[in-house]
């Protein structure tokens, strides 16, 4: 079966840097596209950041020049680098397995989430 387990998150203050992993088990992992996404109180879950099977990836505003998501898939692990934080930036972040790299809803297994907390 499928399984993803994202570790990494933390808290640190604003200005500072995060690494998350997410460790995909159960399906191949080279052949999807993988996927981070956030959700804070009281907004919507949205993409920060996905990359395909080619290594295409896409950022929304909000992140570029800030994450950057790569993969290794020899070791099937996924990674997203934050740098520059801001206190905006706090949520829940998921990591996914999807189809689409554009569409959230093409992502079908997801993880139980690692918290980001920038003061």
């Amino acid at each position: 079966h499928v399984q993803l387990v994202e570790s990494g998150g933390g808290s640190v203050q604003a200005g500072g840097s995060l690494r998350l992993s997410c460790s995909g088990s159960g399906y191949a992992f080279a052949s999807y596209c993988m996927g981070w996404f956030r959700q804070a109180p009281g907004r919507e879950r949205e993409g920060v950041a996905t990359i395909d099977s080619g290594g295409r990836t896409s950022y929304p505003d909000s992140v570029k020049g800030r994450f950057t998501i790569s993969r290794d898939n020899a070791k099937n692990t996924l990674y997203l680098q934050l740098n520059s934080l801001k206190t905006e930036d706090t949520a829940m972040y998921y990591c996914a397995s999807g189809v689409d790299l554009y569409a959230q809803t093409s992502f079908g297994y997801w993880g139980q989430g690692t918290q980001v907390t920038v003061s």
